[in-house]
């Protein structure tokens, strides 16, 4: 296998695979670390890591297109040193708050106790910190999905985008694993160090790249700033592209309800005892072992053909999500029924995903000119800009209602009635993937239609 690919390629899944491991050791928890640490209430949290979470997916399709410009190697270079210095401040800043006295940790390991930071400006230091990781991170989105498109043919295109996924998943299952221990072991303040560990994975990623990645695959660099406005203009204005992008956005709204919701819903459900990363890494498992398999098993069907598919499975898997609330309390193969429907769920999600992911950034990559496939493969990702926007602050406004912070509420009666209904969070994405899948139905036979005339 490794005799089809360049030198480049698997430099750049390799790196990726480090990004992804620091990303999501520490966006699996992004909201409780806002609200936690930083104090922030469960609406705000939502719509902080919504705002977050679009910037990252808005940005590559414009830093892409200046990617192509300068050259995906400065770019990966830019990228990881400023995702380093992003990780890193947001382990320091809650350290030099603590010694100022803004933020003190309780006794318990699951105890925060706020002095001062609820009602200080200082709160929204965070936001420069947070906002050099959305630009490292559009960088990393753009360029590295690029030069999958640029280091492979269209023979081997599929099975390129195949392994890229896979290494996305070995990360992103690798750093989910270091959340529950940390948690449990250091309570809000291992939400902090979190951060100090992947800056050590993204300083690494940054370290390797410059010794080791070298492409002769350099279309499109020193295109002048006219010519990149032209192609920004193009893909902008490309109707079908965006429509499908719209449509796929369905996927990821339910999809991010795995950072968005879950975490918060499974610890205010079963207690402080529930483990959101472990549960959260059936996801990546579930991709790495299956998504060559699918990729092999639809690779004569088309890349549509293959989403639709996945868009069809995954509003039943937000459907399965909500049963944990509705069994009853009897433990399931030993797991707490919100627990295991939660796992059933987030593994679907996972074959909806095999299904979905690769293909659609294959299918962009052949839309892709040579000397423009960072501008394609970031506008690519404008899926979640639209889902993670409204995904994130749709989940802190249902969250408040259905499923609302237990230290709000003075008795477990109290609580355990004002959470009756928490199963409705899911009915709501349940709703949205129908449509959204019937949607790609539709979207499937028009353009097969205008392809035939």
């Amino acid at each position: 296998m490794s005799s089809k690919f360049s030198k480049a390629f698997w430099v750049a899944n390799s790196v990726e695979l480090l990004e992804r491991l620091a990303f999501y050791a520490v966006f699996i928890v992004l909201t409780l670390y806002l609200s936690n640490v930083w104090g922030f209430s469960d609406v705000e949290a939502g719509l902080i890591s919504g705002v977050f979470s679009a910037g990252l997916y808005l940005l590559p399709t414009f830093v892409g297109a200046f990617a192509d410009k300068i050259g995906f190697r400065t770019s990966i270079i830019t990228a990881f040193t400023l995702l380093t210095f992003g990780y890193l401040g947001l382990g320091v800043l809650p350290t030099l708050l603590e010694g100022a006295g803004l933020v003190v940790y309780g006794d318990s390991a699951t105890e925060t106790v706020f002095t001062g930071l609820e009602s200080s400006h200082m709160r929204w230091s965070i936001v420069p910190i947070m906002v050099l990781i959305m630009i490292g991170g559009a960088f990393i989105k753009s360029v590295i999905s690029g030069t999958v498109a640029r280091e492979t043919t269209s023979e081997n295109r599929a099975r390129g985008y195949s392994i890229f996924y896979m290494m996305v998943n070995i990360g992103a299952f690798t750093g989910k694993t270091v959340v529950d221990p940390l948690r449990k072991s250091l309570g809000d303040q291992g939400l902090v160090y979190l951060n100090f560990f992947s800056a050590g994975m993204t300083l690494l990623a940054l370290v390797a790249v410059i010794m080791f990645y070298k492409s002769a695959k350099t279309e499109g660099k020193g295109k002048s700033f006219r010519e990149l406005g032209h192609g920004l203009l193009k893909v902008c204005t490309n109707a079908r592209l965006i429509i499908l992008i719209l449509i796929v956005s369905g996927f990821w709204m339910i999809q991010s309800q795995m950072y968005a919701t879950m975490p918060k819903y499974v610890i205010r459900m079963i207690g402080e005892g529930a483990s959101p990363g472990w549960y959260a890494n059936v996801n990546p498992l579930v991709v790495f072992v299956c998504v060559n398999f699918v990729t092999s098993f639809m690779k004569k069907r088309s890349a549509l053909t293959s989403m639709t598919v996945g868009m069809l499975i995954i509003p039943l898997s937000a459907l399965v999500m909500s049963f944990g609330n509705m069994v009853g309390s009897d433990y399931i193969l030993g797991l707490h029924p919100v627990a295991f429907m939660m796992i059933v769920g987030i593994a679907m999600q996972a074959i909806a995903e095999c299904f979905i992911s690769p293909r659609f950034l294959e299918y962009f990559s052949l839309q892709a000119p040579k000397g423009e496939e960072g501008l394609y493969l970031g506008f690519s990702h404008l899926h979640s800009f639209f889902s993670y926007l409204f995904a994130f602050g749709l989940s802190g406004f249902l969250l408040e209602k259905y499923c609302p912070d237990p230290r709000n509420f003075s008795s477990a009666a109290e609580y355990a009635i004002a959470t009756e209904h928490a199963h409705y969070i899911w009915f709501v994405f349940v709703g949205i993937g129908f449509v959204s899948a019937l949607a790609l139905l539709i979207y499937g036979k028009v353009t097969k239609e205008s392809a035939g005339k």
